[in-house]
């Protein structure tokens, strides 16, 4: 006799079809929230970014790292709010701009005075101290401003061809009384800074004040975020850092050559950022990490670039600039001589500035609250 069975695939193919239903909407939705973020990325984001080449990886001995900044003595800890800039007046005092837009210095006998208060923003970089004793600030929003010994304040170069100074970086004063300063970016701010390096199209200038004719002029255009700026201690050339582009170029200033541009030093272990004429003629360059391994991945991707760009924290995740320091002394011909660290950041980290007075070298940071001091 024959007995029929329902069939025993009734239940699972209805539960197959659920299932492949269920993936196929899954599927769906993830596809088209990825559609949705790249074409986010693509059409929101705010740079038009090139990939960029880093520089090979040293092989002297010089480039070998060392933890000679886990040395320094914390001047100011806990009172100092990241301290960038460094510049020492004809009497032996420590200026510093700090991150809440007061300009601080030490006296000779080891006390830090709130000399001046600029403004409440977080805007002020490279300052230095000029012949006559004045006090001048680069501001990120205002150009160039002026603190008198008696603490009056001017605003001096703040437009140039009619469009406002918007990123302008460090400062120094030639023999003749002009002010060359450095223009990070025409395109990004300070808060966007990091936009600028994922870019990576050249959009930092050298401009020059002068101080009789009260006019700003554009001495060089297409700078890769223009940084630190230092005159050699014969007034022959001028020095001015260009961050991503690992390197420093050199600016003719003697009159045969005047205007002559070449490379001061190349392939740098890092990016430079402000530089400082040291007292043998010699130069401190502080040097920024942008060479890490993630780094180099996103330098390889414009795809990368556009994510990073849109959604900011992604890009906290890659910086690594917080996490060591490093300075080099680099001779008049552009050599390097020695080169210090802190490879941890254990002690010193994001060190922006190198100074040399009196025996010792003094260390600014967009990360500490301290200046170090190292004798030398």
């Amino acid at each position: 006799m024959n007995i029929y069975y329902p069939s025993k695939n009734i239940f699972t193919n209805d539960h197959t079809s659920s299932i492949m239903e269920y993936g196929v909407i899954t599927a769906s939705f993830f596809l088209v929230s990825a559609l949705a973020i790249i074409l986010q990325v693509f059409f929101t984001s705010p740079i038009s970014p090139d990939l960029l080449d880093l520089p090979p990886e040293p092989s002297s001995h010089l480039f070998t790292p060392n933890n000679h900044l886990q040395g320094v003595i914390k001047l100011g800890e806990g009172i100092l709010n990241k301290p960038e800039g460094l510049c020492v007046d004809q009497k032996g005092m420590l200026y510093t701009a700090t991150r809440d837009g007061w300009i601080k210095r030490l006296h000779t006998n080891g006390t830090w005075e709130n000399w001046k208060k600029i403004h409440n923003r977080h805007t002020l970089l490279g300052l230095t101290i000029t012949r006559t004793g004045d006090l001048i600030v680069c501001d990120a929003e205002e150009g160039l401003i002026k603190v008198s010994e008696d603490g009056a304040m001017t605003a001096l170069a703040t437009h140039i061809n009619g469009e406002n100074i918007r990123f302008a970086d460090d400062v120094a004063e030639a023999g003749d009384g002009s002010l060359y300063f450095s223009v990070a970016s025409t395109k990004f701010g300070l808060h966007d800074a990091h936009l600028d390096m994922l870019e990576a199209k050249p959009h930092g200038q050298l401009l020059k004040y002068d101080p009789f004719t009260m006019e700003t002029s554009l001495v060089l255009d297409g700078l890769a975020f223009a940084n630190g700026v230092a005159i050699s201690s014969d007034q022959e050339f001028l020095v001015v850092c260009e961050t991503w582009k690992f390197r420093c170029l050199k600016y003719w200033l003697k009159e045969e050559i005047r205007g002559k541009v070449d490379i001061f030093i190349d392939n740098l272990p890092g990016s430079p950022d402000n530089i400082n004429l040291a007292p043998d003629g010699s130069f401190w360059i502080a040097l920024l990490q942008l060479t890490s391994s993630r780094m180099k991945f996103v330098h390889s991707s414009k795809a990368i670039k556009h994510l990073l760009a849109t959604f900011p924290k992604l890009y906290d995740q890659v910086n690594a600039l917080d996490k060591s320091a490093m300075a080099v002394n680099v001779g008049s011909d552009g050599k390097i001589i020695k080169r210090l660290d802190d490879p941890s950041g254990e002690v010193m980290a994001f060190v922006t500035s190198a100074l040399e007075f009196n025996g010792k070298l003094y260390f600014g940071s967009l990360k500490n609250d301290f200046v170090g001091m190292l004798p030398i």
